[in-house]
């Protein structure tokens, strides 16, 4: 049983939902120029970078390619490139970088302590993003309160940063996401279907069992309250870190 099977069960006010989402994407193109959309390739970017497609919105697109990502996020990539019509830029860690940590630290140094492995997210995600993000006066991203307990407050819109972070999907269920995903035929990642409901770099991620949390396969070694890469936390100075 696949993904769409499992949970496209869309909540009684997904239809208003999606309108909520679709204006909300509408105003932040018309407002907020230039800005982008943040895509982890997972099934909620995924579901808004078909939104932006189907709703010809000038909003290109990034991805940040880790060198560490599963070889199914990278077809996934490739097929996304080749059918968006937003355009898609890939932004890679500094190759410096990364060659003088996995040189000093070793190739697993993520599993030794949070530390290394904050550090190592550093270098692959969090630098590039902030490349990414150079210039933007906004950004989209696939946030969603259901996801954990850290994202529970997670806005639709939120401007407490100096770059104003639109979170279109921060009202919908899972059961929403993968119920457009059925009705629009979105492609999507096949490990959703391998019970990886959150996928990052490949050492980083696990498959979940029934009854676990929606992020459990992620740094599933570490405390729960350490869990996050980076992208989305905020520094005293309000800045995503």
């Amino acid at each position: 049983m696949g993904a769409i099977d499992l949970h496209a069960r869309p909540s009684k006010d997904y239809d208003q939902k999606l309108a909520e989402t679709q204006q909300l994407l509408i105003r932040a193109a018309a407002e907020f120029s230039p800005l982008t959309q943040a895509n982890s390739l997972g099934a909620e970017d995924m579901v808004i970078t078909h939104l932006v497609n189907s709703l010809e919105l000038d909003i290109p697109v990034f991805v940040l390619e880790t060198g560490m990502l599963h070889q199914e996020t990278l077809d996934l990539l490739e097929r996304l490139k080749a059918t968006s019509r937003a355009p898609v830029k890939v932004f890679h860690p500094v190759q410096e970088s990364v060659v003088q940590f996995v040189g000093r630290e070793g190739k697993d140094a993520m599993y030794r302590s949070i530390g290394l492995r904050k550090a190592c997210c550093q270098i692959r995600k969090v630098e590039p993003l902030q490349r990414a993000l150079e210039g933007q006066r906004a950004w989209i991203t696939g946030l969603r309160r259901e996801q954990s307990a850290a994202r529970a407050e997670v806005p639709l819109v939120d401007a407490s940063e100096p770059r104003t972070k639109f979170n279109p999907l921060a009202n919908w269920t899972w059961g929403d996401v993968w119920h457009y995903i059925a009705q629009n035929q979105v492609d999507y990642h096949p490990l959703h279907d391998q019970f990886y409901p959150s996928i990052g770099c490949a050492p980083c991620t696990r498959a979940i069992s029934l009854g676990e949390d929606f992020r459990a396969g992620r740094w599933w070694w570490e405390d729960e309250a350490a869990k996050e890469c980076g992208l989305h936390v905020k520094t005293n100075e309000g800045v995503a870190a």
